[in-house]
């Protein structure tokens, strides 16, 4: 499985961590800022986001202050669907519910935390429910009406 990572200058702490980690067990291109020195978070979520678009890789993490900021950019590439989550049940339905392709995560969050709703992400499959494929389904087509 390839993953992507990125952050800016608030999530790179929790970046160098969870890429350390990770990179033990897949494949992850980093997409982030290489340092503290403050970034606009846009710029990173875009590249991250882009991957996703172009399917270089499965699934993303992008991590910034709140992890707020970042979603919402990672949102707007045709084909994310960024969730920032706290807790173990946010993955589980937006995975199983949504489909998401792009975990946000905040600065503050503590590492074992972190990592273990990136693994619980990335091994949460779509539940493939008629209902959930349905709106899902209207996402697309409405990206697709309205791409600029």
């Amino acid at each position: 499985m390839k993953l992507g990572i990125t952050n800016d200058h608030r999530g790179y702490n929790l970046k160098v961590e969870l890429l350390e980690k990770l990179k033990k067990d897949y494949e992850i291109i980093d997409y982030g800022t290489v340092s503290q020195e403050s970034v606009d978070y846009p710029d990173y979520a875009f590249k991250l986001g882009e991957a996703i678009k172009n399917k270089e890789i499965e699934f993303g993490i992008a991590i910034c202050g709140s992890g707020i900021g970042i979603s919402i950019a990672c949102n707007k590439v045709k084909g994310v669907r960024a969730a920032r989550v706290l807790t173990k049940e946010d993955v589980k339905e937006t995975r199983n519910d949504n489909d998401a392709n792009v975990i946000c995560l905040n600065e503050k969050m503590n590492f074992n935390d972190a990592y273990n709703l990136v693994i619980d992400f990335i091994t949460t499959p779509f539940s493939n429910e008629e209902r959930h494929i349905r709106r899902v389904n209207k996402i697309t087509e409405y990206e697709a009406k309205h791409e600029r």
